[in-house]
């Protein structure tokens, strides 16, 4: 489907709806049109990072997805599995208000039985802290898009060292830009570049913990 994620990296909107209805009623494998999406993100990614790109033509793919995400979640819903795997925190931090991309996680967690306890967008460290010492997570997963999202993540993985609740959880994080290196700077124990990155992720942590 080369097309489909050349369509989507060109933010040829009109050509990947038609492009995506088909596929969907053809019956495909919804997590295979995923994987497709990832794949072209990824790029998308990759052409902000070297300034081919910029803001609005984020936010256009960020638009794209989010009708993608409508159109192929139903489908991902009749997958759903109503086992309870763990408790996920997942919140867009402090300073950053994108949103996309954590409703898309929090979505696909659900979906593969996890319970998740969502904490919106510009979610200061210390309401963080607040709602570990309640919800008792397991895993914690740090949204951000924009740069000045670094230091939020790493503010607010520093204040659960101060309350000693690090130990208590694995810490995951995921948005725009964020590779191995801000993780390792952030405090976290790994990084998404995709929402299915995240549903794996924390399959691992809680297969571990077994």
């Amino acid at each position: 489907m080369d097309e489909f994620i050349e369509d989507i990296v060109n933010l040829n909107e009109e050509k990947v709806i038609k492009t995506l209805k088909e596929r969907v009623a053809n019956n495909e494998d919804p997590m295979d049109i995923m994987a497709d999406v990832k794949v072209a993100m990824k790029r998308i990614g990759d052409l902000f990072e070297q300034k081919i790109y910029f803001l609005p033509d984020l936010m256009m793919s960020g638009e794209i997805l989010r009708q993608i995400f409508e159109i192929i979640g139903p489908k991902l819903k009749e997958n759903k599995t109503e086992e309870k795997k763990g408790k996920i925190l997942l919140g867009t931090v402090e300073g950053d208000i994108h949103d996309i991309g954590k409703d898309i996680v929090k979505f696909l967690l659900e979906t593969n039985g996890f319970e998740v306890l969502d904490l919106g967008v510009d979610v200061p460290a210390e309401t963080f802290i607040e709602k570990m010492k309640e919800f008792k997570p397991d895993i914690v997963a740090l949204s951000g898009f924009l740069t000045i999202a670094f230091d939020a993540m790493k503010k607010t993985v520093d204040k659960m060292k101060e309350e000693r609740l690090r130990d208590s959880v694995k810490i995951m994080i995921g948005g725009g830009t964020i590779d191995e290196k801000i993780a390792e700077y952030v405090g976290a124990d790994a990084y998404g570049e995709s929402a299915m990155d995240a549903v794996q992720l924390a399959m691992n942590w809680v297969e571990a913990k077994k």
